[in-house]
């Protein structure tokens, strides 16, 4: 039988993004966020800077306006997310002080990381593969909707 190669992309994606999300997650445990588990932070990581609506992550992580309100209910209880009035019914999705502070300490891990990488490989090798990927993505997309 011969092996999918798309498969073992996705198998590879997957396994990437469950290690640098755990990685981060227990440093940021270790910087004090007790409460933070890797699936909050990959949910924390989608949210825009600004302004955010339940049913526009819902839409972007492709689940229930339910999961999305019950995720951001224990954010909010986390102190990381507030909500507040918007216009009409629709509640507004915002960062606390301490979920800015939360992203930040991600971001400079992140960049730790990247450091990592950079010592591994050169950034151009990095920079393609990331490009590849991107090509790789808008072509499946294309492919989702024909």
């Amino acid at each position: 039988m011969v092996e999918s190669q798309s498969l073992q992309l996705i198998q590879r994606a997957s396994q990437l993004n469950d290690v640098m999300t755990h990685h981060i997650s227990e440093r940021l445990i270790a910087k004090g966020h007790t409460s933070l588990t890797p699936s909050l932070l990959s949910f924390l990581s989608t949210l825009e800077c600004g302004v955010n609506f339940g049913s526009e992550i819902a839409r972007k992580l492709g689940v229930t306006r339910q999961m999305v309100a019950k995720t951001v209910k224990e954010l909010c209880r986390l102190g990381y997310l507030e909500q507040v009035q918007g216009t009409g019914r629709q509640k507004e999705i915002l960062f606390t002080e301490r979920g800015e502070q939360l992203m930040s300490e991600a971001r400079a891990l992140l960049s730790e990381l990247d450091n990592v990488l950079l010592d591994f490989t050169d950034g151009e090798k990095i920079s393609q593969l990331i490009n590849e990927l991107s090509r790789i993505y808008q072509l499946v997309e294309q492919q989702t909707h024909t």
